[in-house]
Formats: structure tokens, C-alpha cells, sequence
């Protein structure tokens, strides 16, 4: 065993005051500012849970969560077209209801989720 110490390089120091901002950081932040100024009305879907007597929900939303055989997912604007049969979980939308930015979330019981052209209709109890 050698009783020297070896140099510490403070870049990479574990509670080092500066922090060097990396490459991927970077773009994460410059794409976070982009997406804050970009028209949001670009940025929404239309998103409508329907079962044969009652529509649960029928508005525009950023996102949609569920679960299929393979695990979760999330469905974003500009998905490609998309169609899968749905599990037992909770569908979580994540909108506009009454002018304010809300996540609706509704137990299902399995279903059939269509996307196509930032369109998502979910089909329940069919």
C-alpha cells in the first residue's frame, strides 16, 4: 500500500461548487425554452374516452398515459398512428378542462386506444 495522495481533479469532485454544464444539458435546456415559447395549440391533441353510453372525457390534452400488455405509455402529440387493446389501469390525461391545465385520471377496466393524426379515441367496455 502507498501512502500518497493522489490529485483530485474539481471538475469531477463529489460536491464541487461549479458545475460544468455538458453538451446534452444544454440542449435539454434550449429544447425545455424552445417548447415554453412554441404555439401550444401545436402541442395538443385531441383526446376523447368513450364507452357505448357514456363519453368520460372529450377536449384537448398534452398527453395520455395507459397500459397495455407490453407496460406503460404515454402518447404525446405527433405520435405516429398508433392502435392497441388497453389493460386494467388508470388512463391519465393530462389537459385543458374549464381553461385550466388539469390530469384527469379514470379506472379502466381494458379497452382499445386509436391514434391517428394527433386524434386518440379510447373505446371502453367494448
Amino acid at each position: 500500500m502507498s501512502d500518497q495522495v493522489q490529485a483530485v481533479d474539481e471538475e469531477k469532485a463529489i460536491g464541487s461548487e461549479e458545475h460544468q454544464e455538458t453538451a446534452v444539458e444544454k440542449e435539454e435546456k434550449q429544447a425545455a425554452a424552445e417548447y415554453k415559447e412554441a404555439d401550444k395549440d401545436n402541442d395538443m391533441m385531441h383526446v376523447r374516452v368513450a364507452a357505448p353510453f357514456r363519453e368520460y372525457y372529450d377536449g384537448q390534452a398534452f398527453s395520455i398515459s395507459a397500459v397495455n400488455l407490453t407496460g406503460p405509455f404515454d402518447i404525446l402529440p405527433k405520435h405516429h398512428n398508433f392502435i392497441s387493446l388497453l389493460t386494467a389501469c388508470e388512463l391519465v390525461i393530462r389537459g385543458i378542462v374549464k381553461d385550466e391545465q388539469k390530469a384527469v385520471k379514470i379506472t379502466i377496466s381494458g379497452g382499445i386506444m386509436h391514434v391517428k393524426q394527433d386524434e386518440v379515441i379510447v373505446f371502453l367496455d367494448v
